[in-house]
């Protein structure tokens, strides 16, 4: 069996920790581990290999955490923009052999009753193996408005619910035969494709002609027009509610979304006081609270459940039980910054840069290469930087040139000259970059020639 993960989405409801250049599934929440890589080691318990369906911008955050895992064996998958779920698990059901059972899981769900998780995908597989497209459905426990729900009698899917009111969230959960619907699938590719083409042959016939473009190397890359002509949908609206074939497992796995900081809450350690544990956090009579932050101290007094999240370039307060609203403030986010899209430490292929200190005319960032390492060959066109090494040893490519430097050694970079930076040694490079200049945006970089296909 093989485990296709989903890695797309931003997690938006999860902001500031979440950002679209690290999403909640990368964000290690849990004893130093990601969503991401808690789904691969549950999952390779059960599945021969995993295969990544990913965004292009977040595939190195999916191999450098497969890499700490030490798990080889993968097979990735890469898409300029995403197009919803029909289209990447058609593509990634596309490059396999069509008797090949795959097990279908988002990347950012957390699982904590493994035991009877290894027994239902046990039970998936099997009715995935007579040709049925199967789908998990959780057993709820309260009234929930955010999920659609799965109408069942035993194994067999008597309807599919959108998400419900209140009342109606009521009556499913006192009904018993009411699911949430999970999100997970367990098919052999051929049976998903065959049901594709019969139900949403637009999608699969342009999923088709994108893979048969793709650059296909080490990993499959789709090409952004082709990934653009694939019409939008969801494998639930594309395939599950229109097919014959469709059977549910119940599944009681101690399941959780990750879905809201009021969800996160529920799932992390928390201190005699119900206040989510922080070593940076200190009270006074304050209960109930989900405190997050690892740069700065964090004091309360006399509060109770609130929600405090503190990313050191921003702060969010709320109200627990209003945490869905975070999505909102997203969207006023949006508007004047970049607060939505990148952290103060931003994650590249070849290692992090942290910003130290950010002003119109002037921009200093600590630079972290790995081993191995190096930046894209490139100018800017309004700034010249000033580099000077903290440790580890570095090989610059200055125009023609390429000048060797080691701690507290330096050098300048005229604003539209070629350069490169490059980690010659064994361990990690460590430099202070500092910006000047009328415009300072990470989009001033034209790349001439990069190791990692960015353009």
């Amino acid at each position: 069996m093989i485990n296709i993960i989903l890695c797309g989405g931003n997690g938006t409801r999860l902001w500031p920790i979440s950002r679209t250049l690290m999403p909640k599934q990368f964000v290690k929440l849990f004893d130093d581990k990601s969503l991401f890589q808690l789904t691969v080691q549950r999952n390779s318990k059960i599945c021969d290999s995993q295969f990544i369906v990913s965004n292009a911008q977040q595939y190195f955050l999916a191999s450098d955490q497969l890499q700490e895992l030490k798990k080889s064996n993968n097979k990735y998958l890469l898409e300029p923009l995403g197009r919803n779920t029909a289209p990447a698990i058609a593509l990634a059901c596309m490059a396999l052999d069509s008797e090949d059972i795959v097990l279908v899981t988002p990347s950012d769900h957390l699982i904590k009753n493994e035991s009877e998780y290894d027994k239902v995908t046990k039970e998936a597989k099997i009715l995935a193996q007579s040709g049925n497209l199967v789908t998990f459905g959780i057993k709820p426990s309260f009234a929930q408005t955010g999920f659609g729900y799965i109408e069942a009698n035993g194994n067999d899917v008597k309807a599919f619910h959108e998400k419900p009111d209140f009342s109606t969230a009521s009556k499913y959960l006192g009904a018993g035969n009411y699911y949430w619907n999970s999100g997970m699938f367990c098919f052999k590719a051929g049976v998903f494709l065959d049901e594709l083409k019969k139900h949403s042959p637009q999608i699969y016939e342009a999923s088709k002609r994108a893979l048969q473009n793709a650059k296909i190397q080490n990993l499959i890359r789709i090409d952004y027009d082709d990934m653009l002509a694939i019409p939008e949908d969801s494998i639930d609206y594309a395939v599950m509610e229109k097919s014959s074939k469709v059977k549910v497992v119940p599944s009681d796995i101690d399941w959780s979304d990750v879905g809201s900081f009021d969800a996160l809450y529920e799932e992390l350690p928390k201190d005699e006081n119900g206040n989510t544990i922080n070593k940076n956090y200190v009270q006074i009579d304050s209960k109930n609270n989900l405190i997050y932050g690892n740069e700065r101290k964090i004091a309360t007094v006399d509060i109770e459940d609130l929600i405090i999240v503190d990313t050191g370039d921003a702060l969010l307060i709320s109200k627990k039980g209003a945490s869905q609203k975070v999505k909102e403030i997203v969207q006023k986010v949006r508007g004047d910054s970049e607060l939505h899209n990148i952290h103060l430490t931003a994650h590249r292929p070849w290692g992090t840069y942290t910003i130290l200190e950010d002003n119109p005319k002037y921009k200093i960032k600590r630079i972290e290469v790995k081993p191995g390492g190096r930046l894209s060959l490139q100018k800017h066109f309004h700034r010249s930087e000033h580099w000077t090494v903290v440790s580890g040893t570095a090989v610059v490519t200055l125009g023609e040139r390429e000048i060797p430097l080691r701690a507290n050694e330096s050098i300048y970079i005229p604003m539209g000259e070629l350069h490169r930076l490059e980690n010659a040694g064994k361990l990690p490079l460590v430099i202070i970059e500092t910006q000047i200049g009328d415009y300072l945006g990470e989009d001033d970089i034209v790349r001439v020639k990069d190791d990692y296909k960015r353009s």
